[in-house]
């Protein structure tokens, strides 16, 4: 049980006190841990608790961010450091506020190998002025976090499985035990993320381990189909430890080497594995029977996730941004959209002619841009289509496509990419230095834009409907009769079955890698 300090930036948890800092319109609290340093002997396995402390501890700073090779996608502050010694979150309340305030969780995307809660695009202020507490998550990312060693316990050599998910697990628990004295209620939490921390949140909501934690989801560009077998990663592992020159008899030696070199090491079998087997990720969650029980789009079709309510959706443009770096995370090429298909085919042999089904339903395959837009639906669209489809029958779901792109963004044919909403869910633009968005214009329209946006999802998170105020279309549920879309665009507008040519080629039937 938890108290509010009569100094306001002076909270007390169960481990011990905190202090805060404020700008005089938010309180927050940087750095606080939720769990014990991963390290040493812990490296790989589940947190374990927080050790407790005395007196008042200062949390007046970002924690580190986990270990990570330097991505050009992903920058990190210059003042946020690097450690194994990463799993702290950060708690951002009104200045002032009546009663307990509705919590909304972050988790942040990059691939699972990528990021942190520092970057500035994360700001909360802009959604705490609407009237909520935000928790922003750190957690072990890559071979850290998302390297699944379990298949090689034995002896010695001990290793949990799924350690990143049990992190935020943690962090959830946290939230529920302590957010209190922060102004939150326990009782209203909506967890929410993008790309790889949406592809977390539409995995925690098929986790028993996770009910109760959270009462409302938000999943944005959630690779959802990305989860594989127990059988996979036990492949993978293996792969890694030929990768990092370690025999498959002495895995115990992983905890000896640098975290530093177990991160690039990742880095580079992240790149291998992608282009070995387009369409799939290297390091990602795991069905392992305990915090995944079973493959995520199994419990959705069998009706056994939580039921609570959701907001999903994709970007217009999801894989220009892969083209553009040249990044080898998603086909973006006909050769590589074909290979995907060939492994596809493998694994599922009753797809039959799919491959020339779908590539039908894109008029110019494979010239143009089509084969960055196959890559989309497979990896995103689809996905996310899926899942609300079967999430639609047991929980209110709501469904939004985001077209919203500058003049200038739509020049440079990058549109609206992966990613490109969270300016708009945030309200901060421009964070990243020699950011071209608005050198043509588009400033003011995408600030009302944004002030929508962020006032649907805090609305969201307070009472489970995502209104935008006078003007705004309401925003109605998605089933299988209507797939009423929200589309952000110059305005918002609803639209029925939207991608319905798309969704007809693809079919009903999840297709995916296992």
């Amino acid at each position: 049980m938890t108290t509010l300090s009569p100094d306001a930036l002076v909270v007390e948890t169960s481990s011990g006190a905190l202090r805060g800092i404020t700008d005089g319109t938010v309180r927050s609290w940087r750095g606080i841990p939720y769990a014990a340093p991963p390290v040493g002997a812990l490296r790989f396995l589940a947190p374990r608790p927080v050790e407790p402390w005395s007196g008042v501890r200062d949390a007046v700073a970002f924690g580190h961010a986990s270990v990570q090779s330097k991505s050009p996608a992903v920058r990190l502050p210059a003042d946020v450091s690097m450690s194994e010694d990463c799993l702290t979150l950060n708690v951002t309340a009104p200045a002032e506020h009546d009663g307990p305030l509705p919590v909304m969780v972050w988790i942040h995307g990059g691939a699972y190998f990528a990021g942190s809660s520092a970057q500035a695009l994360y700001d909360p202020a802009h959604l705490v002025a609407e009237g909520v507490v935000v928790v922003t998550v750190n957690y072990r990312l890559g071979a850290l976090g998302f390297l699944d060693l379990s298949s090689l316990s034995s002896g010695a050599a001990t290793f949990d499985s799924n350690p990143g998910l049990r992190d935020q697990l943690a962090a959830l628990r946290w939230v529920q035990d302590e957010i209190a004295a922060f102004g939150g209620d326990p009782g209203d939490v909506t967890l929410f993320g993008e790309s790889a921390g949406g592809g977390c949140v539409t995995t925690l909501l098929t986790s028993p381990a996770a009910a109760g934690l959270f009462h409302r989801a938000i999943a944005q560009s959630s690779p959802a189909t990305s989860v594989y077998s127990a059988e996979r990663a036990a492949r993978v592992a293996r792969r890694f430890l030929d990768v990092v020159g370690i025999d498959a008899d002495r895995p115990e030696l992983l905890r000896e080497r640098a975290a530093e070199s177990l991160a690039d090491a990742a880095f580079a079998l992240i790149g291998d594995v992608a282009r070995d087997v387009p369409g799939t990720l290297a390091l990602a969650p795991v069905v392992d029977g305990d915090i995944v029980p079973v493959h995520p789009i199994e419990a959705y079709s069998a009706g056994t996730q939580l039921p609570v309510p959701l907001i999903i959706g994709t970007n217009r443009d999801e894989a220009s941004l892969f083209k553009l770096m040249k990044s080898p995370l998603m086909p973006v090429t006909e050769a590589s959209v074909a290979a995907m298909f060939e492994e596809l085919a493998a694994e599922q042999p009753d797809l039959g002619d799919a491959a020339e089904r779908i590539e039908g339903a894109y008029p110019h395959y494979p010239r143009r841009r089509t084969p960055s837009e196959l890559s989309r639906d497979a990896g995103f669209r689809m996905p996310s289509i899926w899942l609300a489809t079967a999430h639609s029958r047991v929980a209110p779901t709501r469904m939004y496509r985001f077209d919203h792109a500058t003049p200038m963004l739509k020049l440079l044919g990058i549109g609206a990419t992966h990613g490109a909403e969270l300016a708009y869910v945030w309200g901060n633009f421009e964070v990243a230095p020699k950011d071209p968005t608005f050198r043509l214009g588009g400033r003011k329209e995408a600030h009302r834009l944004s002030e929508s946006i962020r006032h649907r999802w805090t609305a969201f998170a307070s009472s489970g409907t995502p209104s935008a105020g006078e003007g705004a279309p309401e925003w109605p549920l998605y089933d299988e009769s209507t797939r009423s879309t929200l589309i952000f665009d110059r305005g918002e507008t609803v639209v029925d079955d939207p991608d319905a040519e798309v969704r007809s080629a693809w079919g009903d039937e999840v297709i995916g890698f296992s």
